[in-house]
């Protein structure tokens, strides 16, 4: 059985979005597509019903195209239980509250037993204080983190 991963809506927003003439952003987007094509293909890729409402918000047509390219992806329930651990994740974290969301993605990954989260939110998900206060609260549950990632880190490990 392949391992799981967890795809946060960035990462689908990045694979769909028109080319940006940010240098940083059309970066994000050539490894996002690298990673879909090279590593992605050896995993399990889930979204939520979190991801399918994000992803389908905002301009029809794109919000269309990234519905797409989630076709066939097992999509996770949001039960409560993970909620619940979205709060207590959210109330130990300096996030702001537009960021209680991202919260609810990692509870999500970890309630589900994802192997990998992968997300380019590095604000609010992938940085080292969050990875901490999640494993930390993990930990004292009994549950284990998912590995949480960036695309770019993904393939960093895959390459080796």
């Amino acid at each position: 059985m392949k391992p799981s991963v967890y795809i946060e809506s960035s990462v689908i927003s990045y694979l769909v979005a028109r080319p940006s003439q940010s240098v940083v952003v059309a970066g994000h987007q050539a490894t996002t597509a690298a990673w879909w094509e090279r590593s992605l293909p050896e995993f399990q890729p889930f979204v939520s019903l979190l991801v399918v409402e994000e992803i389908s918000a905002g301009d029809p047509a794109e919000a269309h195209k990234r519905l797409q390219s989630i076709e066939g992806f097992a999509v996770l329930r949001v039960p409560q239980e993970a909620r619940a651990l979205a709060s207590e994740y959210f109330d130990a974290s300096p996030l702001p509250e537009r960021a209680r969301a991202d919260a609810v993605h990692v509870a999500l990954a970890t309630h589900h037993g994802m192997d990998c989260l992968v997300t380019w939110n590095c604000r609010h998900i992938a940085n080292e204080k969050i990875r901490a206060i999640v494993r930390g609260i993990n930990e004292r549950h009994g549950l284990a983190t998912p590995e949480i990632c960036t695309p770019e880190e993904h393939l960093e490990l895959a390459d080796g």
